[in-house]
């Protein structure tokens, strides 16, 4: 599987999942561990394939030797190599390990055959059928027909695409993408002026003339030296004339046969140079236009340079020739340096021509070109010379992301719009913000609210506000290609802001071959923006100070304030949560923040108070099943309990602006939510435990004849407040407070919003899974403790009212705090010794139980997951071992149980 992980060392966790998942299909793969298992594996096993030439070449070779057509699979290899296919190398390695992996590749092979026979066996069965409803046999004539008109679909779909089609595509492509920003055209009579264009024009045939081999020999030279500079110019001579050329084939020549042999020899050597001059000049004229983008623009002006120096050359030879100084020995003398420079144009043409390159894939053409001319002085200055020209209209808008956090792609639907260009003339404007074709650009930006990180649990502003598009990105500027999105987007942020921020490192970046040149520049940008957005959003607003009151009242860091507050509501909250008036509970809320040691936080005005209309179980589900297959089973669910009192929907809300909310988005104040909610209900049941314990103290005096059973009653409630209270106790100060800290001092070293980003998050999923509320399991199983112990709370403060004597003190207060939530208002029992004693047993054994399923959850999952933080709570709730031989006994009988199986 190493291979298989090297192929692979580039992918994200998404796309391997989908390849995995599209090759088990296509295998016909079942059973098994399924995908998963080989997604873990391969993450497990990955590592950067570093594609070099030799191991390129060497897999190329053993594929081909492997292969039992060569030529043709050596064929595609340079078809798809000269397309700038992306990936190319890394597949041909991946191949030949396969072919080297003789159990693997027999696997393959017998999938192959069982496949092939499955498809032969439904081909028999459909012929059968066929044959059985009585269709008749085609004719071997009618066969060849068949035959004679696929072949000739096939070759008419396989044909290049002439010049003017491709642009109509091109422009169709934009104009249904961009409706409101038409592409331009050029005039009519650029393309019904054929002379205009610097080719060969097709024209009837000249006059026939004596033939050229019946003159003497000078004569012929003469003759054809004339003919060889109006073709190397693009004009046909009398006895050498161009052929005409379909799509982008490369240009052939006719030359008069009755020439001398020696004549004809050099002139068919020359004859090269006048195509390759054809094939440049027709790709300059065709990737010219509006709908090729600034990069190909860039690099045709840059031809152009190239063909007027060429032209130069040509009127210079012709001004020898004028003289009688020219022979053909002479002419092919002068052209040996241009014919290596037209050479290197015309095959640059043709590679950009056969991959539809544009942007940054014509870049990264251009620069493999350049790095593989290294033993090739003169060879690598053209092509550096063509780079760094093309390059020029890419790295201007490079400069505008990293340096000021704007992208301005003039080939961008979301472009800056009109009038931006201030040295340009009106009818200049008019064409700029027309001009609007296929993005070029390696970074692109959508469509997305800031407003929706404060609304929507899953938005996406941050990750797909600006996104990379990998075929977009340049070879040489692919390592940087994350920093480069990171720096805009850093400074985006503070300009949206309404700050104007701009690099005081900023330079122009211009390409080399000694990529560490621009990489410092970028380097610089990043750690600029980094250091800008930073402090903008630590500094002058206060993020940590921000995170610290959260953490007052979301993670119940202020316990006064609690105790004021739950004083306050606790009778509010007791009702169904349709019959709560939110604006009394605000008023309450406010008051306790004024009583309490809270009124010192400056943002206590942003905490509000949120009803949720399901309790915390219900919520954890719907956030567990967003982007799954139960996503929209479980919102259409009806809800468990109709009749939510207030204490299981009420949580608090937290009011976030920009850009704050980039960090606190609706997402964390989810899950702050989902961690309030559990503490503050056990808070509630550690409440009415100690009530009853002060209600229970008050008439004790009234149980002497009941001590014993009494005393079973007491020794339950112990135990579940000190189930309660331990459990509070390892959420609030064995996993908040350390991973709080921990989270604290990670921020002080931060050094970009993305470390911000990835420590908070960081801190929320550690504290939601230390606290159980990742898996539903155990907090179902905690729910339903949780539920018994209000249960028996209530059962108790019904019993003692019973026993109590009409003018018994108790405090009404106390009368009510052993009301559950949500409960309808029940007679008080009658004193029954009998019926009190069997419901204590029923509490104590459910509880039993519950806690015996939980420690037992517990135990598998910290060995199982390697969560070693939830030990302490096995440790603390089985603190003198009561526990510890039941939950031998459980471990005893899963062991046989899967033995068994």
């Amino acid at each position: 599987m190493g291979f298989l992980s090297k192929a692979f060392g580039t992918m994200s966790e998404f796309r391997i999942h989908h390849h995995v998942n599209e090759l088990l299909s296509v295998l016909d793969v079942r059973g098994g561990d399924g995908a998963e298992g080989y997604i873990d594996l391969l993450q497990k096993h990955r590592t950067p394939y570093i594609t070099t030439t030799v191991s390129a070449h060497s897999a190329k070779v053993k594929l081909a030797e492997f292969s039992q057509t060569p030529e043709d699979f050596l064929r595609k290899y340079e078809e798809l190599k000269s397309k700038n296919v992306r990936h190319l190398d890394p597949l041909v390695y991946l191949l030949s390990r396969l072919c080297e992996d003789s159990q693997t590749l027999q696997r393959l092979q017998q999938n192959a055959k069982d496949r092939s026979e499955a498809g032969a066996a439904a081909a028999t069965t459909a012929s059968v059928l066929s044959a059985a409803t009585g269709v008749s046999k085609m004719s071997m004539q009618e066969l060849d027909e068949l035959r004679k008109k696929l072949g000739n679909v096939t070759a008419a779909c396989n044909a290049p695409l002439s010049a003017e089609v491709t642009r109509k595509m091109l422009r169709d492509k934009h104009n249904k993408k961009n409706p409101a920003q038409l592409n331009p055209i050029f005039p009519s009579w650029v393309y019904e002026r054929p002379a205009l264009l610097g080719d060969f024009i097709a024209g009837p045939a000249s006059a026939a003339d004596p033939a050229v081999g019946t003159l003497a020999l000078a004569a012929q030279e003469q003759l054809v030296l004339e003919d060889l500079l109006f073709v190397l110019v693009g004009v046909d001579g009398r006895d050498v004339a161009a052929q005409p050329v379909l799509g982008r084939q490369n240009r052939s020549f006719i030359v008069d046969a009755t020439l001398d042999t020696s004549v004809k020899e050099l002139v068919h050597r020359i004859l090269p140079v006048a195509s390759f001059y054809s094939t440049v000049t027709r790709f300059v004229e065709e990737k010219s236009s509006f709908e090729y983008g600034q990069v190909n623009h860039a690099l045709t002006a840059a031809m152009r340079t190239l063909l007027k120096e060429y032209l130069i050359l040509v009127t210079q030879l012709e001004h020898v020739h004028r003289r009688g100084l020219l022979s053909l020995q002479k002419l092919w003398f002068y052209l040996q340096p241009t014919m290596r420079t037209m050479d290197i144009l015309a095959a640059i043409a043709s590679s950009v021509d056969k991959g539809e390159c544009m942007g940054g894939a014509t870049l990264s053409l251009l620069h493999d070109r350049t790095f593989n001319f290294t033993g090739d002085p003169q060879a690598q200055e053209v092509c550096l010379y063509l780079t760094k020209a093309a390059s020029v209209p890419y790295f201007e808008i490079l400069e505008k992301w990293i340096y000021r956090g704007i992208i301005r792609d003039p080939y961008s639907a979301s472009s800056t719009a009109l009038g931006t260009f201030k040295d340009q003339t009106p009818e200049g404007q008019m064409n700029c913000v027309c001009v609007r074709a296929i993005s070029e650009f390696m970074v692109e930006e959508h469509e997305l609210q800031k407003e929706k990180i404060q609304e929507d649990y899953n938005d996406k502003y941050w990750d797909q506000r600006y996104t990379i598009v990998q075929h977009r990105i340049p070879s040489f500027l692919q390592k940087m290609a994350d920093k480069i999105l990171s720096t805009g987007k850093y400074l985006n942020v503070v300009r949206e802001c309404g700050r104007d921020v701009t690099c005081p490192d900023a330079k122009e970046v211009v390409y080399t071959l000694k990529e560490r040149a621009y990489v410092e520049q970028i380097e610089k940008a990043f750690n600029y923006a980094s250091k800008v957005l930073l402090h903008f959003l630590l500094e002058e607003k206060e993020l940590v100070a921000r995170l610290r009151s959260i953490k007052h009242y979301f993670l119940m860091d202020k316990g006064d304030f609690f105790v004021h507050f739950m004083d306050l509501t606790e009778e509010e909250l007791r009702k169904p949560v349709d019959d709560i008036a939110p604006p009394r509970l605000e008023a309450l809320l406010e008051l306790a923040l004024r009583m309490s040691t809270a009124n010192t936080d400056p943002f206590k005005d942003d905490l509000k108070i949120d009803l949720m209309p399901h309790d915390v179980i219900t919520q954890l589900l719907r956030v567990l099943a967003i982007e799954t297959k139960q996503e929209k089973s479980v919102a259409n669910a009806e809800p468990a309990d109709a009749a939510l009192s207030g204490l299981e929907a009420f949580s608090f809300d937290y009011v976030v602006k920009w850009p704050l909310s980039l960090i606190i988005s609706r997402k964390a104040l989810t899950r702050y939510q989902m961690l309030f909610r559990h503490m503050f209900y056990c808070k509630h049941v550690e409440r009415l435990l100690c009530n009853v314990w002060i209600t229970n103290k008050h008439a004790k005096h009234h149980w002497s004849h009941s001590a014993k059973w009494f005393a079973a009653a007491f020794a339950l409630r112990q135990r579940m407040l000190n189930f309660v209270q331990n459990i509070q106790y390892y959420m609030m100060f064995e996993v908040m407070e350390p991973t709080w800290h921990l989270m604290e001092n990670n921020l002080k070293t931060a050094s970009n919003i993305d470390d911000v980003l990835w420590h908070h998050t960081s801190f929320l999923d550690n504290c939601m899974k230390d606290c159980m509320l990742t898996n539903p399991e155990l907090l179902r199983i905690f729910s339903k403790l949780m539920s018994v112990c209000v249960m028996f709370a209530g059962r108790m403060q019904r019993f003692t009212r019973a026993l109590r004597p009409e003018h018994a003190d108790v405090p009404p207060a106390l009368e009510a705090a052993g009301k559950s939530p949500g409960a309808k208002q029940e007679p008080p029992e009658p004193a029954s010794d009998v019926g009190f004693e069997a419901s204590i047993v029923k509490f104590d054994n459910s509880f039993s139980l519950l806690l015996l399923d939980l420690l037992d959850k517990l135990s598998i999952f910290s060995s199982n997951n390697c969560e070693h933080s939830m030990i302490s709570i096995i440790y603390r709730l089985d603190f003198n071992g009561f526990y510890t031989e039941r939950l031998e006994k459980m471990a005893v009988e899963r062991s046989q149980k899967a033995a068994a199986q």
